[in-house]
């Protein structure tokens, strides 16, 4: 009798619940490892994209995903508008541990978050993926001026017309949230 040694998946890997055979976008690269991970669970009969800002964090993707054999179109793209077709993705995850959502002005997380809802089909969601609560000062300053003015993501992806909207989990340092394309 042997043993066969489980794999877990990272925390926001399962929280995207993506499926083989999906189309999914994927905006910035906070963990490389996670975007390939994500990019991997579509296989071959899906389609996988991830969309960065600058060369650096191309390279960051392309890296991760020919060491875990995956195929994945990685664009070099402004935030709006982005080089896809309407309708075209079934799922579109929004790396923001950093702070990516939070840091953009109301303006230009509108325009993005218009981009993000143009290239999803009808009934398509998006999800981000950001840092959650910890204790302490940090906790403050993760969750503090800018983000919680606007509303948050929550409030910002309603104001972009994603209905429903919901948090979907806050833990080991990770906030999910997601909104639906009507």
């Amino acid at each position: 009798m042997f043993l066969r040694k489980s794999r877990i998946e990272p925390l926001p890997v399962t929280m995207s619940a993506v499926r083989m055979g999906e189309r999914v976008l994927q905006i910035g690269v906070d963990d490389p490892a996670v975007a390939s991970a994500i990019a991997a669970k579509v296989g071959l009969s899906g389609n996988a994209a991830i969309a960065v800002v600058d060369e650096r964090s191309a390279a960051r993707a392309h890296g991760a995903a020919t060491s875990a054999g995956v195929l994945v179109d990685v664009q070099v793209t402004p935030l709006a508008p982005l080089p896809f077709d309407s309708d075209a993705f079934d799922l579109v995850v929004v790396h923001s541990m950093h702070g990516f959502v939070s840091s953009l002005d109301a303006g230009a997380r509108l325009g993005a978050m218009d981009e993000w809802r143009r290239v999803l089909r009808r009934g398509g969601r998006v999800m981000t993926i950001e840092a959650g609560p910890t204790v302490g000062f940090m906790n403050f300053i993760r969750h503090a001026p800018a983000n919680k003015a606007s509303g948050g993501t929550l409030g910002a992806l309603e104001a972009a017309g994603f209905a429903p909207i919901r948090l979907l989990a806050e833990r080991e340092g990770y906030r999910f949230a997601e909104g639906i394309k009507k």
